[in-house]
């Protein structure tokens, strides 16, 4: 059933208009703040209802006891969780995040995330994640060992080549993914490397996997930058997180001219007025056990500072729900670029979109990562490895494409890059359900 919808007026080529989602429950849950961007999309699309309830509903959801035997002789039991939320266009694909907080109404909300992104850069996959609630910074290797083999020997039945192929998270890395791999592999009694992706090189991991999403983030940003008119030699950045993610991006935006003044990580943001030397601070990181704590290289302030300098671009790439209906009114960026998951609460969507701040969605922004991993997995499969060259050159293109597709559909329906985003890939997915046939 068609739902008409009143467009406001559209202020700049890039934010466009802004409608008001559906209200949400809960502004710190964060799947009822993915279904109300979704709800929105759907609405403009007029998407039939029989079909809006299908691809709002996860496929499979699965909760599952790890015990585990700790160094000390004690057994703790912690609890994991995998969401499928979708298999229309393809097997499911997700990381598997180990923190403390991790919870079924995040690990459904990423899901979902995970459907539209790998919809938005038009790659054969549906949306699943998963998690475990633990520490690992608490943990040993071993102990973290045992915990993904259980993990893995839980869900041996949801993971497969053809079926749902993880990836590493928050809390996971290469480490983590040969663990998988190899346990998964014990299972079924050979080697089963397209099972998972994010793996070490040597066990079949891609050249270019790990810059991956940092690069799509540069890749995004100089798009929009283009589309702006911001000049990146002349532009100014503030980076925070200074993980995988927003350490790749800071390299690749500084190599590109923009100047970094400010990063941050757990310990506090750091900020330059000259700008950070990234290559700096990423030494200092690696010589202490990943922490900035201490960093010498620019003054040190809060993350919430971070948030709300007067930089031509911002680059939230740690947690969800950083930028927020509290902190939004003061946020002086003119451009958004999120590498984190949903770093922007909806309820900040409508007084970002009213300052004139353009943002490009973390569906597109950060989609970068689960291309490389489609690469990874069609490199498994077919037994032959890729250049760095030809990944770097091929997810560029499909980050660049995907950007294109989305500002077209922006304009064309004269609505925010987050809601246009949303449209491209509920669109695809359900397109693609029609012609299956549904249930």
């Amino acid at each position: 059933m068609a739902i008409s919808v009143t467009f406001v007026p559209f202020k700049n080529r890039l934010t466009m208009a802004y409608i008001e989602p559906a209200p949400i429950v809960d502004k710190e849950n964060p799947f009822e703040a993915m279904m109300s961007r979704f709800h929105t999309a759907a609405q403009i699309l007029g998407l039939e209802e029989q079909v809006y309830n299908v691809l709002k509903s996860p496929a499979k959801q699965v909760t599952v006891s790890l015990p585990v035997t700790m160094d000390d002789g004690t057994i703790k039991v912690f609890e994991g969780y995998r969401v499928i939320h979708s298999t229309i266009l393809g097997p499911s694909k997700g990381g598997i995040r180990f923190d403390p907080e991790v919870n079924i109404d995040e690990v459904k909300a990423l899901a979902a995330w995970m459907t539209w992104k790998c919809a938005v850069v038009d790659i054969p996959y549906g949306g699943a994640k998963g998690g475990v609630a633990c520490q690992p910074r608490e943990m040993s290797a071993g102990e973290i060992e045992r915990l993904m083999r259980a993990y893995t020997q839980a869900m041996s039945d949801v993971f497969g080549p053809d079926q749902d192929i993880p990836a590493p998270d928050m809390g996971t890395g290469p480490r983590e993914m040969a663990w998988l791999m190899d346990q998964y592999s014990r299972n079924k009694g050979m080697t089963v490397s397209a099972v998972v992706t994010g793996k070490p090189i040597v066990m079949g991991g891609s050249l270019g996997r790990t810059e991956a999403t940092g690069r799509g983030v540069m890749v995004t940003a100089l798009a929009a930058m283009e589309k702006l008119k911001i000049n990146p030699f002349k532009a100014t950045c503030a980076v925070q997180g200074f993980g995988n993610v927003g350490s790749w991006a800071a390299q690749l935006l500084e190599d590109r001219g923009l100047k970094i003044l400010s990063i941050s990580d757990v310990s506090g943001a750091y900020f330059n007025d000259h700008g950070i030397d990234i290559q700096d601070a990423l030494k200092y990181r690696d010589a202490h056990k990943g922490s900035l704590e201490g960093y010498k290289g620019a003054e040190k302030i809060t993350n919430e500072e971070l948030l709300t300098l007067p930089v031509d671009l911002l680059v939230p790439a740690a947690k969800e729900d950083v930028i927020t209906h509290l902190n939004a009114p003061k946020i002086q960026a003119k451009l958004i670029v999120e590498g984190a998951n949903g770093p922007t609460s909806s309820k900040a969507d409508g007084i970002i979109y009213e300052k004139g701040i353009s943002v490009v969605p973390d569906i597109l922004a950060n989609a970068g990562g689960v291309t490389v991993s489609y690469f990874e997995w069609v490199q498994n499969r077919l037994g032959y490895k890729w250049t760095a060259e030809r990944v770097n050159r091929r997810s560029d293109r499909i980050m660049k494409d995907a950007f294109d597709n989305v500002y077209r559909v922006s304009n064309e329906y004269k609505v925010s890059m987050r809601i246009a985003a949303y449209m491209v890939a509920i669109d695809k997915v359900a397109k693609t359900y029609k012609f299956r046939g549904g249930f």
